[in-house]
């Protein structure tokens, strides 16, 4: 019986390099030795970590800034060590947070139509690690929580909205943290570690759910993704230093669902999945392809669909969220490629005669809108992300401002008791006398206006800069 060949809407995805004209060059991408992806993207900007003397920095560019990149272009520059993380939230698109190896997490805005001076003045500063700051990720249905994990082998959880850390997870990691995943409604993150094992964890009960020791038995790094379905996608390195990707259920991690071993090249695969349609892509560091696979219910599971190609090799990559691509064009995925002095879009799409909206390739897809608030997450509720229709394409809506009500920071004697903090936030607050109360009142009326002004300033500049653009025209 001749095999007949698998049936799949994706057999044809195929890859394309923007244009030169249409990528961000002159860029000194940063060259710390760290397996971050260095780049992070929304619909409205790229953000890429560079080189920079005398601290941390990374770029902030709107996507429609394309071309040569001026050396003088402002950046984001609070760190005092390199920045070796950054992550767009996906509930606003002007806020975005930065780790980095002074050992803080910086959460900045950005202007809406992007940066005119440099930005050194934060939204909030999260002091809580001894060590390094490798790994930021942002809750993906709740507001205002981010993660973030340290050299100091522990994960910290944050109430961005009011700078406190009300999750700590100190005792589960024994060796370096390589990456931190959550799942699709945010209940659980799974972790792959220097010591070999990936591990499910469920945050709120500070419990390991599920571990698997040596799930790839080679030295170098692991990686570990949540998906769609709950399952754990890892890729790493057998003993004998062969790339390797593997599927596993969290509900028996015995065994994998599938193992599949790829070449013997030394990049980290970073792995950027796509839960609408099923697909994994996979970049090498070093490499100068993205291979990309189907993940589907029927054996061998992982099934390899094609590679685009092209000459230079990665530095980092950036993955553009469903929300932010033309469907117009049967376009399922764009990356944005780090070489050494340019980022270069490169756009995954599938081929179709019609020029119609094509609602296979595109499932109502997760939106920008968060299904939960912070309190109600840390007590304990879940939530699907809230979906939204392509059909129309992506029509982004007013951000409001990152607010950041500091109830348990500037009440300094409550804050450095880090455990009566986690344990009781809010007696911290319900202890406090009227007198200071009254202050605080004063201090954020006092802030709100500053902050209006500040907003009519960047409003009033955005007028002048497009006043003389007509003018130097």
């Amino acid at each position: 019986m001749r095999r007949v060949v698998r049936q799949s809407k994706f057999r044809h995805v195929f890859g394309q390099a923007v244009k030169n004209d249409q990528c961000y060059d002159d860029i000194r991408v940063s060259r710390v030795t760290w397996d971050s992806s260095f780049c992070a993207v929304n619909p409205k900007f790229v953000a890429i970590i560079i080189e920079a003397s005398g601290g941390g920095a990374f770029l902030v560019l709107p996507l429609h800034k394309t071309g040569r990149i001026d050396k003088s272009y402002p950046t984001v520059c609070g760190h005092t060590g390199p920045v070796l993380d950054i992550d767009w939230c996906p509930h606003n698109d002007q806020v975005i947070a930065s780790g980095s190896e002074d050992c803080s997490v910086i959460v900045w805005q950005i202007p809406e139509n992007g940066l005119t001076l440099s930005l050194t003045d934060p939204v909030v500063v999260l002091e809580g690690h001894s060590k390094r700051v490798g790994i930021v990720t942002w809750h993906p249905t709740a507001r205002n929580v981010l993660l973030s994990a340290g050299c100091d082998n522990s994960v910290i959880i944050w109430n961005v909205g009011t700078g406190d850390a009300l999750i700590h997870l100190d005792d589960m990691h024994q060796d370096m943290i390589y990456n931190v995943s959550w799942n699709r409604n945010g209940s659980l993150i799974c972790t792959a570690s220097k010591d070999k094992k990936v591990r499910v964890i469920d945050p709120r009960k500070q419990e390991i759910i599920a571990e698997k020791e040596k799930a790839h038995e080679g030295a170098r790094p692991i990686r570990a993704i949540f998906l769609a379905d709950g399952n754990v996608f890892t890729t790493g390195f057998s003993r004998m230093s062969e790339r390797q990707l593997a599927l596993w259920n969290p509900k028996n991690m015995e065994e994998p669902i599938a193992l599949h071993e790829m070449d013997t090249s030394n990049g980290v695969l970073l792995p950027f999945y796509d839960p609408d349609t099923n697909i994994i892509y996979l970049c090498g560091k070093g490499d100068s392809s993205i291979r990309y696979f189907e993940i589907t219910d029927e054996s061998p599971y992982v099934h390899y669909l094609n590679t685009f190609s092209s000459k230079e090799p990665q530095r980092g990559m950036g993955f553009m969220p469903k929300r932010g691509l033309d469907v117009n064009k049967c376009e399922i995925a764009r990356f944005f490629k780090l070489h050494e002095r340019k980022c270069e879009p490169i756009i995954m799409t599938v081929p179709r005669k019609s020029d119609l909206f094509q609602d296979d390739l595109y499932p109502d897809t997760a939106g920008p809108e968060a299904a939960v608030e912070a309190e109600e997450w840390f007590e304990g509720k879940n939530a699907d992300p809230i979906l939204i229709s392509l059909k129309h394409g992506y029509i982004p809506g007013k951000n409001r401002d990152l607010k950041v009500v500091k109830k348990n920071i500037l009440d300094k004697p409550a804050a450095n008791k880090k455990n009566d903090l986690i344990n009781a936030p809010k007696k911290a607050v319900d202890t406090s006398n009227t007198p200071s109360e009254a202050k605080l009142d004063e201090i954020l009326k006092e802030l709100k206006s500053i902050r209006e002004t500040i907003s009519n300033q960047d409003e009033r500049i955005a007028k002048l800069e497009q006043q003389m653009a007509k003018v130097s025209v």
